[in-house]
């Protein structure tokens, strides 16, 4: 099965998208929620993509409700649509029945839309679409628009699990690669041994050099070098499948540790929010 693509939704979101509600955007990932204000119109973001204001993030399993309905009212105090996009169910609904409670209790005219792979400008070219995570399509349907328009492109997202994936010169999503970030291999090796120690997950630095003079610096350097290794891999694999002219588009939390493993890489730090607001029209109109 193909997903359809939607006349007329290849571009960023226009004025009155959402019948004048703000619109409010949230990625709930396993490890973080990714909230942003759609930005006014006539306020375009980078690399052709919508333009976004109000960044926040919240921790997906512990954030506080007080600290979501600060964002909210400064972000948007009048009217709003929260249009979310989650892999992660127990965190998408927590966060959508505190926004429900705000609005009922504060008296806020809130609403909410969860999207799916439909509501994206984006044609899956994968049996099941809708078993693919939306983090992944919605990244995909921004780097259609960031890349060359007769180039494709290979998505890099460095989250809690690092995605590769393949998007065709004409747009359609071709699927990927999947393997777990540096914060999930770190667990992996302090849950799996009795005696390798529990260490902090890469962030936005490098691997320590070699040799690790520590069984910390060890851990930090097998994984971070791995990684890279992993990636850039995965890349060059994906480029031989796409043919001459593929970009890659990075994106994620610690891309920083993968950058100059992947030269001339377009760097998105919101690629997937900058998806998520693709699909305001459609998830509006519903």
């Amino acid at each position: 099965m193909t997903a359809t693509i939607h006349p007329g939704l290849s571009g960023p979101p226009g004025p009155g998208i959402c019948s004048g509600d703000t619109v409010l955007l949230a990625d709930v990932g396993n490890s973080q929620i990714k909230l942003a204000r759609l930005a006014d119109p006539g306020l375009a973001g980078s690399h052709g993509l919508p333009g976004l204001s109000h960044r926040q993030n919240l921790d997906s399993h512990h954030f506080h409700p007080e600290n979501l309905e600060r964002w909210l009212l400064a972000a948007a105090p009048g009217r709003a649509v929260v249009i979310v996009a989650s892999v992660s169910e127990a965190a998408a609904t927590r966060l959508e029945a505190v926004v429900a409670e705000i609005s009922a209790t504060r008296h806020r005219p809130l609403r909410q839309r969860r999207i799916g792979h439909a509501d994206l400008p984006l044609v899956v070219s994968l049996p099941a679409p809708e078993r693919v995570g939306i983090d992944r399509l919605a990244g995909a349907a921004a780097a259609a628009l960031v890349k060359p328009p007769a180039a494709p492109a290979i998505v890099v997202d460095c989250g809690t699990a690092a995605t590769v994936d393949l998007v065709a010169a004409d747009g359609r999503f071709l699927g990927g690669g999947i393997l777990p970030g540096p914060a999930l291999m770190f667990r992996a090796l302090a849950d799996g041994t009795s005696k390798l120690p529990a260490i902090a997950a890469l962030g936005q630095d490098m691997p320590p050099p070699m040799p690790g003079r520590s069984t910390e610096e060890a851990i930090a350097a097998g994984v971070g070098f791995g990684i890279r290794g992993a990636v850039a891999r995965l890349v060059a694999e994906a480029a031989a499948a796409l043919g001459p002219g593929a970009v890659t588009v990075l994106t994620g939390g610690w891309r920083a540790a993968v950058r100059d493993a992947l030269p001339g890489a377009i760097e998105v730090p919101d690629l997937v929010l900058g998806g998520i607001a693709l699909a305001a029209p459609r998830a509006c109109s519903r």
